[in-house]
This record gives structure tokens, C-alpha cells and sequence, in this order.
């Protein structure tokens, strides 16, 4: 009898990290700065200012990263 040949099973998106994590069009991982939820009186606007926005997620964790919402 002939065997049929199973094809290989979707990978998942991480749902956690697809909320956390955005993929650029050249595939850059971008993330928000952590340290701007709570306590914000005693840091300086300058501070404040700086860590708005998003930075980019590098090294072996943006890999990870990457893996789990592409």
C-alpha cells in the first residue's frame, strides 16, 4: 500500500510577543523602552523624552524574537 506523505505542521505565532514586538519591512525587530509606567515625577523630562519611541530589538533575543512572530 502506498504511504502518504504528511506534510509539516504551521508554526504558531507567540501571541505574547506579537504584542510586545514589531517586525519592520527589512526585518528588524522593534520593541518599546521599558522605564516609563510608573515613578515618572522624579525623572527629568529629558529622560522621559528619550525613552519614547521604539529602539531596536538586537543580538540572540531579537533572533528568538523573530522566530516567534514571523
Amino acid at each position: 500500500m502506498a504511504q502518504k506523505k504528511q506534510k509539516a505542521q504551521k508554526k504558531k505565532t507567540h501571541r505574547g510577543a506579537k504584542k510586545r514586538f514589531k517586525l519592520t519591512a527589512t526585518g528588524k525587530v522593534l520593541r518599546h523602552q521599558s522605564g516609563k509606567r510608573h515613578i515618572l515625577t522624579k525623572k527629568s523630562q529629558t529622560r522621559k523624552r528619550r525613552l519614547r519611541g521604539e529602539v531596536e530589538q538586537t543580538g540572540k533575543l531579537g533572533q528568538a524574537v523573530k522566530l516567534m512572530i514571523s
